[in-house]
């Protein structure tokens, strides 16, 4: 007689829907999600706002506002691949996602904070060359090579969670098919598998290892060699403007990795109910996109106020265009 196992192990199950539980029988969840469309909301107009500043300020036309660019441009994709779906499942109640629907919203959430992990890691690298080699900064810190750095993490990064999201086409689920997250989540998905997933176990290790350990480590480093070259510094107020120079960065890298390595530590360390857990993660991965661009606008400053001049003069002139015409 053929036993269950054996009969499961055969019978490759690919499902055509996934279930997402999200938050369950939470009071009030009605203003949970409220608040997500007004993060949303602001993180949009905030990022797009940095964006357009960028791009119209000649001032900010530096390889250190590439990378701020395209900070804001993962911001942006970030949350549009989390927050839209999140609440249009919940709100209107379709908690069911196709199957090629669950792989693409995984692939493009663990895309874009990928790359949020390696942009900040990118202007790690313009502040350790800014400061420990103030002279050959601007032959170092290119446009040219600061695009080609960005670039090579987008490759690097679609690689590598193409691979994580691809291990799941290899899984038979047989059993369960609801997801016990927000959205499609890698480690609850390949958890209700019925066949062999330890490839998928070892490949969630390899990617915290060097989407987010890697770069957190190397930004670590980054600052060492920043504050033996602010000690060498025998001017105090020298040194506190070189410093000045990486706090908007610091804060960054603050709000992104230690909500993150928070999440995690609790979740092995400590019994978190589901609800607690899911809004955890979900403010963890929504609220830094939308911060980022208040932080970035108060570094913009100057040029923003050029722009409004700018603009303000453009409509004085376009009025006066207008009114001579009319006469």
């Amino acid at each position: 007689m053929t036993s269950v196992a054996s009969l499961e192990n055969a019978t490759f199950i690919r499902p055509s829907t996934f279930y997402i539980t999200g938050l369950s029988n939470m009071p009030n969840s009605l203003y949970y999600y409220i608040f997500l469309c007004f993060v949303y909301t602001v993180t949009v107009l905030g990022n797009s706002f940095i964006m357009g500043t960028i791009y119209l300020a000649r001032t900010l036309h530096t390889a250190k506002y590439i990378a701020v660019f395209n900070l804001a441009l993962c911001d942006l994709f970030g949350s549009s691949a989390l927050i839209p779906k999140y609440a249009d499942m919940f709100l209107r109640g379709n908690q069911y996602m196709s199957y090629e629907d669950c792989l693409a919203n995984m692939f493009f959430v663990f895309l874009f904070m990928t790359m949020q992990s390696f942009t900040l890691l990118t202007l790690s690298f313009d502040r350790v060359i800014a400061i420990c080699f103030p002279l050959r900064y601007h032959a170092i810190v290119t446009k040219t090579t600061m695009t080609l750095i960005i670039g090579v993490m987008w490759l690097f990064s679609v690689s590598l969670v193409s691979v994580r999201v691809g291990l799941i086409t290899r899984l038979s689920f047989c059993k369960s098919t609801t997801v016990g997250s927000y959205f499609c989540d890698h480690g609850p998905i390949f958890r209700l598998a019925c066949n062999d997933n330890s490839l998928n176990f070892k490949m969630a290790y390899v990617y915290i290892a060097l989407a987010l350990c890697l770069p957190l480590m190397l930004i670590a480093l980054s600052y060492v060699c920043i504050g033996v070259a602010l000690c060498k510094i025998s001017q105090g107020a020298d040194r506190i403007k070189a410093m000045k120079t990486c706090t908007s960065h610091i804060i960054l890298v603050a709000m992104f990795y230690l909500p993150i390595i928070s999440v995690y530590i609790t979740a092995h360390t400590t019994y978190i109910d589901s609800n607690s857990r899911i809004i955890n993660s979900v403010i963890t991965q929504t609220i830094p996109p939308m911060l980022n661009p208040i932080i970035y606008t108060l570094k913009t400053e100057e040029s923003i106020k050029i722009l409004y001049k700018r603009f303000k003069v453009n409509f004085a002139m376009e009025e006066s265009v207008k009114n001579i015409a009319k006469n």
